[in-house]
């Protein structure tokens, strides 16, 4: 078989050309040997096999353009589904994609706490099939379940350095445990990168070559992509803005550092600013010694007074974002950011407070905002983003993200397919 120049190994033609269908929606077959610079008999072996197996449908007839109608082609979306769980201390949440990424069911649970492992494991189990038996899918169709949580992770070991909240987690074999439980293929990645697969997965950020998300949840992160590949660093765990030191000489961080990001800006940093300030704990409804950290929940309510004209909620909010703005432009600088996407949970309740500020600081300060800016925009799906991509990762043993030498035509019913890569 032809294939694109550049391809990598793993970029098998059925991969990359079931991910052409997806990104068009809807594309005949001269379409995809103009987009994948396969050759005409490649790509009617492929999408003949991918009809067979029941992920791909012929769905009508082009437009005529003087010749022929073309044959027009589409996912399947319900033949497959994936599974998609976003670990954190704060929550658990579940979504169910279908094969192009689209939910078809979601849920919400209570955080992990300080309970154990084992105790989690075996009450997320129970949530998947609640899950999968509520949304009404044939378990056969489900192709795996992909896990995401903060910090560091190793597929086969899991997290290796964790928040102080989570660390009795540490090292713990998520993948085989839930495996077992579930009956489903398991992957894991960190939450940020997951966050930044399920913007891109969405269609959301539409062409752009490089861009980011940055994370914010009960701690901050960040997931890049370049030319639709996470770009994952030489261990899987790029984008750790949360760990930029912004002050050599700031508070001593849980990761060992000193003047981190999320020591700095982070939901514990400001619930703790505001504990401190007893007139602004009572405005906001804080309680008094929680037993636990509820990061969160305290941040909300910090939210909520500053949302009601509670000038030094608003002003630890704003401090937090100019800390968390310095951060993204340091990013942006470094990857030649073209576009930012603001997302997770945190900033799903305080987006608003965050925005503007991260919006003015690229403006004014990005390195090269004389040859091009950087978008900036709040997530749609901020609370769920890292559960989507979570899917997504499953969703990438079908689909693989469009890779160097792939792109799909400006015009798809142009000239005739030459047989040669698409260039950028």
């Amino acid at each position: 078989m032809s294939g694109p120049a550049g391809a990598t190994p793993h970029a098998s033609s059925r991969a990359a050309v079931l991910d052409v269908i997806r990104a068009a929606g809807t594309i005949s077959r001269v379409g995809l040997v103009r987009a994948t610079g396969f050759t005409g008999a490649t790509i009617s072996t492929v999408v003949r096999r991918l009809i067979d197996d029941g992920l791909v449908l012929e769905s009508g007839r082009a437009e005529s353009t003087g010749g022929k109608r073309r044959v027009l082609l589409q996912l399947n979306q319900s033949s497959r589904f994936a599974v998609g769980v976003h670990l954190d201390h704060a929550g658990l949440t579940y979504v169910l994609t279908n094969l192009g990424g689209s939910v078809v069911a979601r849920m919400s649970r209570a955080g992990i706490g300080t309970e154990e492992p084992p105790v989690i494991m075996d009450r997320m189990a129970t949530e998947v099939d609640a899950l999968i038996d509520g949304a009404g899918v044939d378990r056969s169709r489900i192709l795996g379940l992909g896990l995401v949580a903060p910090g560091p992770m190793n597929q086969s070991s899991g997290m290796r350095l964790s928040p102080p909240t989570m660390r009795h987690w540490e090292d713990y074999p998520l993948a085989s445990t839930l495996e077992a439980a579930t009956r489903l293929p398991v992957v894991l990645d960190n939450d940020a990168t997951a966050a930044a697969l399920g913007e891109h997965w969405s269609g959301d950020v539409g062409g752009t070559s490089t861009f980011a998300a940055i994370y914010m949840g009960t701690g901050i992160g960040s997931g890049m992509m370049v030319n639709g590949i996470t770009y994952r660093g030489a261990s899987g765990n790029a984008g750790e803005i949360g760990h930029i030191c912004l002050d050599v000489n700031g508070p001593e961080c849980w990761c060992g550092a000193r003047g981190c990001t999320e020591i700095l800006a982070g939901p514990g940093a400001v619930v703790a600013a505001a504990r401190a300030d007893t007139a602004l704990a009572r405005s906001a409804g804080l309680p008094e010694a929680p037993e636990r950290p509820r990061w969160l929940a305290d941040f909300a309510a910090i939210t909520r007074a500053a949302l009601r004209g509670d000038v030094p909620a608003r002003r630890l909010l704003e401090d937090s974002a100019r800390h968390l703005a310095v951060a993204a432009r340091t990013l942006a600088n470094v990857m030649d950011l073209e576009q930012l996407v603001l997302t997770g949970p945190s900033l799903a309740i305080a987006g608003s407070f965050y925005l503007p500020v991260v919006r003015e600081e690229l403006d004014r300060s990005f390195f090269s905002r004389a040859t091009h800016s950087v978008t900036v925009r709040l997530s749609r799906s901020a609370a769920t983003a890292p559960a989507i991509g979570a899917a997504a990762l499953v969703l990438q043993s079908e689909l693989v993200p469009l890779r160097e030498g792939l792109r799909l035509p400006d015009n798809l019913g142009d000239a005739e397919p030459t047989g040669q890569p698409a260039s950028r």
